[in-house]
């Protein structure tokens, strides 16, 4: 593929997250032809005049084997994931999927050296991975700013009420809360330079089939204690506004968990504004995709570490039993 070759991209699903993306997308990359499909033709019809579609596609089938599709992002629920990637994949299609990415991290070792033979890219939208929080958290830890860390401690908790769509069906979801939104996290934690050892779930709430509340603590070989406090079911001040905290040997860090600020207090001292223009990283997340689909490379975040933050997901609920 030239690097001045107009890329054809086409969602599965028309829902919200598409709208999301589409623009993402279109915004990030203007050589790029946009298509929507739907199980119902008027649904991809509608979606593709509102967000500058060139086609639309009735099944999804129609589109996995379109000539005029490069690449597929699967946005519909998760139980339908692995089957949507694989015929991607056969069909010769760049893969985008929207997380949870699959049921199981083993589904990657049938999906991951599929792609790599074909030279395909298997891709999974996990934005937390490309958010200025991250980066900024890692730079620090680099600098040895605190010191020796030993232990740091995410709020992650907010309220968000139920949907009564797919995502309250087990049969559909598999899992709760931490599955769905608190892998974002598992995801920053396994991306901070430091090995984990270790990952324990503790849920609070053992009434309910798909838990909306989960504590997990990992160990790091190099000995710090992360506690990760995830929830849909707490309040927080201004609608999400929440503090996490990091202890060193020599200071502390103090973020805002949304990313807004990060205040560092060691051997140096820093008011660190992460960056408000991508602060949740979709953006940096499309501008690796894409530039890896058309440069043949690999992107920031690889398969691989994909199926390491989803095996992160499954010992924690394991262990939480």
């Amino acid at each position: 593929m030239s690097k001045t070759d107009t890329l054809g991209l086409c969602f599965l699903g028309c829902g919200n997250i598409t709208i999301k993306h589409a623009k993402l997308a279109h915004a990030t990359d203007k050589d790029i032809r946009l298509s929507f499909a739907s199980r119902t033709k008027s649904k991809a019809e509608e979606f593709s005049s509102k967000y500058n579609g060139v086609h639309s596609f009735g099944s999804y089938d129609d589109a996995l084997q379109s000539a005029d599709v490069d690449i597929i992002m699967i946005n519909t629920p998760p139980d339908s994931h692995f089957d949507l990637a694989l015929k991607a994949i056969e069909n010769g299609k760049h893969v985008i999927v929207e997380k949870p990415p699959f049921y199981s991290s083993k589904d990657f070792d049938v999906l991951g050296p599929k792609a790599d033979q074909k030279r395909l890219q298997l891709l999974v939208a996990e934005n937390y991975f490309y958010r200025p929080l991250r980066t900024t958290l890692h730079k620090l830890f680099e600098e040895k700013v605190i010191g020796i860390p030993l232990f740091m401690n995410i709020n992650a908790t907010k309220k968000q009420e139920n949907k009564n769509d797919w995502r309250d069906d087990k049969s559909i979801v598999k899992y709760g809360a931490l599955y769905e939104g608190g892998i974002h996290w598992l995801s920053i934690i396994n991306n901070l330079g430091f090995s984990i050892d270790t990952y324990e779930g503790f849920n609070p709430r053992k009434d309910q089939e798909l838990e909306r509340s989960m504590q997990m603590t990992a160990r790091t070989t190099e000995g710090m204690v992360i506690n990760l406090q995830y929830s849909w079911e707490v309040d927080t001040i201004f609608k999400g506004l929440r503090l996490s905290k990091i202890h060193g040997t020599e200071g502390s860090i103090t973020f805002e968990s949304n990313g807004i600020f990060v205040i560092a207090r060691g051997n140096k001292k820093k008011f660190i504004f992460p960056g408000f223009s991508d602060i949740g990283g979709s953006k940096g997340m499309w501008k690796d995709f894409l530039s890896s689909i058309r440069n043949n490379a690999l992107p920031a975040y690889t398969w691989q570490m994909a199926q390491r933050d989803l095996m992160a997901v499954e010992t924690t609920y394991s262990t939480s039993m």
